[in-house]
């Protein structure tokens, strides 16, 4: 797929995609001159097969592997419901509190299941019962990876689809500063569910505020896609008219992140809501589209190196964190020289071993990325 056929296709997922979020049926003559093949690409890529599916049907078009994914994505939701319903039941008969996160929540505002697609479960938990919370997860079926304990959250897996990522902290080291000082004692920002003595959950405000935090981490970092503009606009028109805009406005102050949202919303609402794009609004598109859902190296490095102060000077300092990683980072990623101290001399070493053999096309592809950068 050439960068015009990706950009055609994209755009046609943003039409199809604001259709199925507006209840609206999309227009026959122009989905009967869509390439379903390149449509397919870009929608896999932004974690979008589920709801453009559902678009293209309702316009009377049927493929093979949009149903396909549409079905998976609904049966991957039902799943996870399940799956979330037995460990909260647990939690609760255990006396630990909880919360869901993300996708978690924003699938129930939009139209049909299926439609918000999901990787993982995130959860946010009571930290000081992570040892009981692990016991409780073998016991539903589930296992977890090396490292556990020494991240912001812990991740299992239960074949065939299942994944959850079990949150001690909201965010981790390589969030900025003011975002990990804000919700440091979070559960002081928490309401308490009716009917659960356990759960908990963020006032729609403050859901909003941390949606915003949550993005802006993944789109300094490598980017984010098309699904980000989704979960906002869809929480928008269900939401905005009833938020607290003066409060919302000082906690983004706080965090450091106004003009973001306010660029990301503008985007949101002119995109989805099929209004004109201001030329701000096409930069960030731009940058959007380039990111796919989880973004790309490209843009981690970019980013990463204009945050170090940008020019030769920040290309050296990244590459320098990119080699003697922060301890949080190895704590997570590398605990067993956590565990033996004498070994963290030799840790450059083997992550240049690592690299070399088992991940060789990552750090060509980070290499690359810090030489090319603005030359």
């Amino acid at each position: 797929m050439t960068s015009e056929e990706y950009r055609k296709a994209i755009m046609d997922i943003v039409y199809l995609d604001a259709c199925a979020v507006n209840g609206m049926i999309p227009d026959s003559e122009r989905v009967s001159k869509m390439d379903l093949a390149n449509l397919y690409k870009a929608a896999e890529w932004h974690l979008l097969t589920g709801i453009t599916a559902m678009a293209l049907e309702s316009a009377g078009i049927k493929d093979d592997a949009f149903t396909e994914a549409k079905g998976k994505a609904i049966r991957k939701v039902a799943a996870f419901d399940l799956e979330r319903m037995a460990l909260f039941n647990a939690m609760e008969k255990a006396g630990i509190w909880y919360m869901p996160l993300k996708g978690a929540v924003l699938k129930d505002l939009y139209p049909k299941i299926g439609m918000r697609q999901m990787s993982d479960n995130d959860i946010l938990y009571d930290a000081s019962r992570a040892a009981e919370v692990r016991t409780i997860m073998e016991s539903l079926g589930f296992s977890t990876e090396p490292g556990f304990g020494l991240g912001a959250h812990d991740s299992y897996y239960k074949q065939p689809i299942c994944n959850f990522e079990m949150h001690r902290t909201l965010f981790a080291s390589n969030s900025s500063e003011e975002i990990r000082a804000y919700y440091e004692n979070v559960k002081d920002r928490l309401l308490k569910d009716n009917g659960n003595e356990y759960a908990y959950h963020f006032s729609d405000d403050d859901f909003y505020v941390y949606m915003m935090a949550h993005e802006y981490k993944h789109y300094s970092g490598g980017g984010t896609g098309l699904r980000s503009l989704l979960d906002t606009y869809v929480f928008l028109k269900k939401h905005e008219e009833a938020l607290d805009w003066e409060y919302i406005s000082q906690e983004l102050e706080k965090l450091g992140i106004k003009d973001f949202e306010c660029k990301n919303r503008s985007l949101a609402l002119h995109l989805l809501g099929e209004e004109p794009l201001s030329i701000e609004d096409n930069d960030m598109l731009e940058y959007i589209i380039s990111s796919g859902t989880y973004g790309t190296v490209n843009n981690r490095v970019a980013n990463g190196i204009e945050k170090k102060g940008g020019g030769l000077s920040g290309k050296i300092r990244y590459f320098l964190t990119r080699v003697f990683l922060p301890l949080d980072i190895v704590r997570a990623a590398y605990p067993t020289f956590i565990k033996y101290p004498v070994l963290l001399p030799f840790l450059p070493v083997y992550r240049a071993f690592i690299g070399l053999t088992v991940r060789r096309r990552k750090m060509s592809a980070e290499i690359k990325a810090i030489v090319k950068h603005k030359k």
